[in-house]
Order: structure tokens, then C-alpha cells, then sequence
């Protein structure tokens, strides 16, 4: 416990698999004696856990890497995630950074600034690059998290290789955490108090295609069966892999939320082509009319890019009618950002950042008209559902309902961690208020 004074601040950008890395960290980091802060505080150590998908996404890892290293130039500061396996070279040349750590070697973050406390910080950047394409699952486990929710990470990498994507790259091929290591995670969770299960991966739907004999449906029935399971929630999938068998076997599993985040990207069959996605817009459509027809009020969340290389006018409205006809919760809608050596980077018809930005801020606005007539059709039905309450803030408790609806209800304490049935009242469009019924 030599480090119990000593404080570490991690910053985490991008997706829920970061998440639970970066609380895999931190737990590691604790086991051995540090304390765990804010990174927006004065810290003796920085974990910066980067993100890739996007040059934005970039950006804001070097701005993050500076901020930390402005704050206390002594302080050990270490590096790592998807940007870190792609860029190491580009990360080791800023100033102040003793260690960039990839992918597949991120639990020996601790380790590392173990080392530098007793050592002193590098004068030259370390660089920890294993090669992802032959690396196994590594293993990591969290023993708790916010008791309303919780990642699991069970699946790293992809090998689906779509033309505007670096991530396979970042992450590798395909590797799943061993069936009988998730179910031991999710039941010490679920007696740990956790309500919620948020179970994670690059491509969460190719669950067990390593593993022989097994897939995600067979993963999400054993996981049903646990005692005391509250909530399991998805994260994204392909809609390729959204097959009839898989949604009649889900369909009955009573801890399953019911909603899914697909990862459509485009409407426009055109467009899914030259991204090389596994399917198309009709296929898309079929996917997210299955899961209506075999689960009650489901809801759909999803990931969309405007301004795709050779996106016309009319691929964009394809888009649009998608969106309209889906009827999607919401969307994250990002412009494409080229990312280098991959084959759209490289591809004619380029579109210009002011026709992406106009792209975007119009598929936003029919998204927000889509959210706006889900919410009010909630409120027209009288609907009461159980709601999670997970923030609580001058007089307002905040929680989800199993279908990902955001509800907010005045309350005089906080209700972190409880469900309790509510009446949906009125909304703003973006969230539904509601009282206690």
C-alpha cells in the first residue's frame, strides 16, 4: 500500500468497451494501492484510455493528453487504447508522455505507472505495441461499478473490414471471453446490488464464432437463468445477424430490455455497398420488423454517417425515409471522417465539410420529429412503466425504463439505484416526465 497517497486520474473517450477497460484499470490500479480521482483534478497520474473511429475523435485524445500533462507537468502519464495501437509513434512525440500502451497489453497500465513512481519519469516515451492480429482475449474482470448499471465486456475485435473503418486495425479479429467467465462477472454484479447489465463488445453479435458450439442467444439464456439477474441490455449489433431463430430464442428471456442499437450506418443500399456492409437497406428493415414482431415495445437506437464518399442527393433522402420508416429513438449521427489506409479514404466524390455539415443538422432534425412522436405516443397511451433511477439533481430523480426511454420525475431524495412504476405526464421531446404511480 506504498501508493495509497498517490492519486490517478483516467480519461476515457469512446465506446462502452473503454468504459469497462478503463474500471478494469482503475480496479487493478486500487488493488495495488492508489486512489482513484477525477482526472480533472491534480493528479500524480494520467491514464488517457483514446479512442480512433474518427479524426474528431483524435482531436479530443491529444487535446486530453495535453490537458492532463498542463496540469502537473510531473506526473506520470500513460496512454492508451485505440488511438495508442494505431498512432503510437505520432502519441510518444508529445511532450510529457512516459508510456503509450496498446489494446492487448492495457492491464499492464498499472504495472507501468508503478514503475514510473518508482523510477521516475521516463526521459524517453515507452511504447508497449503488441501485434492485435495474434493476440487472445486479455483477460480483465470489474468486481463493481455504479450499482444501476454495469459493462461486461464479452467479445473484442472485427473482422467485418468495412471500407471507412480502422477500428479492425485497433482491435483485431474476433475474440469472446469464455461463457463460464462472463456468467462468474455478471453473478458476483448482480449480487453486488447491480440493477443492470450492459453487456458489450466491437461487434457484439459474433459472440462465440471462436469458441465453437456457441453463440450470443446461448450467452443471453444462461445469463437469464442467474438469481437475483435484474435488467440485460444489448449493445450494438449488426443487422445481418439479427436472424429469426435468434429473435424467437431472445424473445422469451424475461431479463432482456427491450431495446436494441443497431449499427445501420447508411438507408441507401447504394451507399451500404460501397461501405462493404454485410447487408442492405431492406435487409436492414427486415431485421428491425422481426424483433417487433416477436418483442412488445421494442425500441431502436442506431449509428448513422452522412456524407459518405459519392453520397447524392437522393442516397441522402434514402436515408432520411430510413430513419422516418424505423422509427428510431435516436440516432447518432456522425459526418464521415476519412481515416487513413482505409479504402474510402482514397475513393472519388468526396464530400465537402459544409454539404456533411448540412446533412447532418437535417437528418438530425428529422430525428428529433421521429424522438418527439415516439415519447408523445407514450404519454397518449397512458403507459406506466418501471423506471431505474440511475442521477438525481435539484429535486429530480433520472432513470431509464427497460425500453431506453429517459424519464424524470420531482422527487425529495434520491432514488439512485430503485424502480418504481411511473406515469408518463408530458415531454419536451427529448424526455419524458413523469410521477410515481
Amino acid at each position: 500500500m506504498a501508493y495509497k497517497n498517490k492519486t490517478v486520474g483516467i480519461y476515457t473517450l469512446g465506446c462502452k468497451v473503454n468504459q469497462y477497460e478503463s474500471e478494469a484499470i482503475s480496479e487493478e490500479l486500487e488493488r495495488r494501492g492508489f486512489s482513484i480521482v477525477s482526472p480533472a483534478c491534480v493528479c500524480d497520474a494520467y491514464v488517457i484510455n483514446t479512442c480512433t473511429v474518427t479524426a474528431e475523435s483524435d482531436r479530443k485524445a491529444r487535446q486530453f493528453i495535453r490537458r492532463a500533462i498542463g496540469k502537473n507537468a510531473n506526473a506520470a502519464v500513460v496512454v492508451t487504447g485505440c488511438m495508442a495501437q494505431i498512432s503510437a509513434d505520432e502519441i510518444a512525440a508529445i511532450e510529457g508522455v512516459d508510456a503509450v500502451v496498446g489494446n492487448a497489453d492495457k492491464m499492464s497500465c498499472a504495472e507501468i505507472i508503478e514503475r514510473l513512481f518508482a523510477n521516475g519519469k521516463n526521459e524517453k516515451t515507452e511504447i508497449f505495441i503488441t501485434d492485435i492480429k495474434s493476440s487472445p482475449f486479455e483477460k480483465m474482470r470489474i468486481g463493481h461499478f455504479d450499482r444501476t448499471r454495469a459493462y461486461v465486456k464479452i467479445e473484442d475485435g472485427c473482422e467485418s473490414r468495412c471500407t471507412y473503418c480502422i477500428i479492425p486495425d485497433a482491435r483485431g479479429g474476433i475474440r469472446s471471453k469464455p461463457v463460464e467467465d462472463v456468467i462468474s462477472e455478471v453473478t458476483a454484479l448482480t449480487r453486488g446490488g447491480c440493477r443492470e447489465i450492459v453487456l458489450t463488445g466491437i461487434e457484439t453479435g459474433s459472440y462465440g464464432k471462436d469458441l465453437g458450439g456457441i453463440d450470443l442467444a446461448d450467452l443471453l439464456c444462461r445469463i437469464d437463468k442467474i438469481e437475483g439477474i435484474g435488467r440485460v441490455r444489448l449493445g450494438s449489433l449488426d443487422p445481418s445477424l439479427i436472424k429469426e431463430d435468434f429473435v424467437k430464442r431472445i424473445a422469451e428471456l424475461e431479463s432482456l430490455a427491450p431495446h436494441f442499437h443497431l449499427s445501420l450506418q447508411s438507408g441507401s443500399n447504394r451507399i451500404l455497398a460501397l461501405m462493404k456492409r454485410k447487408y442492405n437497406a431492406r435487409q436492414a428493415m427486415a431485421a428491425i420488423e422481426l424483433l417487433r414482431k416477436y418483442i412488445p415495445n421494442v425500441k431502436f437506437t442506431t449509428d448513422i454517417i452522412v456524407g459518405f464518399p459519392q453520397e447524392s442527393e437522393e442516397n441522402f433522402g434514402e436515408t432520411v425515409e430510413f430513419v422516418k420508416a424505423a422509427g428510431f429513438l435516436t440516432a447518432h449521427i456522425f459526418p464521415y471522417s476519412k481515416r487513413k489506409g482505409t479504402p474510402a479514404a482514397i475513393m472519388q466524390g468526396q464530400i465537402s465539410k459544409d454539404e456533411k455539415s448540412r446533412r447532418l443538422h437535417l437528418l438530425e432534425a428529422v430525428e428529433a420529429d421521429v424522438r418527439r412522436g415516439i415519447l408523445e405516443a407514450e404519454i397518449e397511451r397512458g403507459n406506466v412503466k418501471d423506471v431505474l433511477f440511475e442521477t438525481f439533481s435539484d429535486g429530480v430523480a433520472v432513470g431509464h425504463t427497460a425500453d431506453f426511454l429517459e424519464v424524470h420525475v420531482p422527487s425529495s431524495r434520491p432514488l439512485h439505484a430503485e424502480i418504481y412504476p411511473i406515469r408518463f405526464i408530458s415531454t419536451d421531446g427529448n424526455v419524458l416526465f413523469g410521477e410515481i404511480a
